[in-house]
């Protein structure tokens, strides 16, 4: 096992000079979930079941032992599990010991900390460790939860301060959980949804896309699309914005520069800083979801079109104000067929 293990590290080492210019590793095609942190579970819980989404498994309180850069202690949480538009989200409640949650708490307030993906075997989880630190990005976090399927290992790379979100690598089994009484009978929201985008704001795209690519991610390709019909908290808008986009998965990044607001980007980098500020679901009919959130207390607080109305290619987006639970907006986005 050990001559297998180096030989994985070896090879990762060799490797990592020209993956930048190569292809996305296969690791990273899938996100396997998000790390999401919030102050009050019960809150974050019942607010999103609200919207529909039901499916809830309460992990309840756990202690998991592990490091925090680099000095090992153990951390008390609150966990539980849910899938938003086939997403699988952990939603956490650090309650104590030192952790990288509560200073993401400090520094950020609530949101998606990480970005996690599902290595294939532990020795490809500390190959992929071993590769991105000998491109200089270190363990953050690294822990061992339990479950009845044997331990789950979660190390989170130190990757936030210029990719702007945790890099999640994870190996083994979560733990399981019986549904919430609610989860039984869930139904998903009242519209039709499907995941299309992981978004995050940025102060400027070019630095992070580089950054990325030097760990081996695609460059990103950046466009700047005239948008119309602009509306921002219900009064016409004047927004503009650089998109950058990483298409190295099953669902589409979006990265958002604002140049010109004001825009709920600019709201967010002043309240949270840059990171990740959306998901963004796919619906039929955006007219009837934005109408069915809203009899729920659920505001569109900016939403526009682009391309030329009614022709192939063009489309609206409108972003529901969900963040107030969980510092996480979705974009509604129809695309004209």
């Amino acid at each position: 096992m050990k001559s297998h293990r180096f030989a994985w590290v070896a090879l990762a080492l060799a490797a990592s000079a020209s993956l930048a210019a190569a292809e996305t590793p296969e690791l990273y095609r899938k996100v396997a979930s998000v790390h999401w942190v919030v102050r009050d579970l019960g809150a974050t819980k019942a607010a999103w079941s609200r919207l529909g989404f039901r499916a809830v498994r309460d992990l309840g309180e756990m202690t998991v032992a592990g490091s925090f850069r680099g000095q090992s202690g153990t951390t008390r949480l609150r966990a539980a599990t849910t899938q938003l538009a086939g997403l699988d989200v952990v939603w956490l409640q650090p309650v104590e010991g030192p952790n990288a949650f509560t200073e993401f708490l400090a520094r950020h307030g609530e949101g998606v900390f990480s970005i996690n993906y599902q290595a294939p075997g532990k020795d490809a989880l500390e190959a992929e460790v071993s590769r991105l630190s000998a491109l200089g990005v270190g363990v953050l976090q690294r822990a061992q939860v339990p479950s009845g399927a044997g331990p789950l290992t979660i190390v989170h790379m130190d990757t936030e301060s210029q990719g702007k979100y945790v890099l999640g690598l994870v190996h083994g089994a979560p733990p399981v959980a019986a549904p919430d009484e609610a989860a039984a009978t869930a139904e998903g929201p009242p519209f039709p949804v499907k995941l299309s985008q992981y978004a995050l704001v940025v102060e400027s795209l070019q630095p992070v896309s580089d950054y990325w690519a030097r760990l081996g991610f695609p460059a990103m390709d950046v466009t700047h699309p005239p948008l119309s019909d602009l509306r921002y908290h219900g009064e016409p808008g004047l927004f503009d914005q650089k998109l950058g986009w990483h298409r190295h998965g099953t669902v589409t990044w979006e990265w958002i520069e604002p140049l010109q607001g004001p825009t709920v980007y600019g709201d967010f980098l002043k309240a949270h800083g840059e990171g990740f500020h959306h998901l963004a679901f796919d619906v039929p009919d955006i007219d009837a979801a934005a109408k069915a959130w809203g009899a729920l207390g659920v505001p569109i607080v900016q939403s526009g079109a682009w391309g030329e109305k009614g022709k192939p290619g063009s489309g609206r987006f409108a972003y529901a104000d969900t963040s107030a639970v969980g510092g996480v907006t979705v974009e509604l986005l129809w695309n004209q067929r």
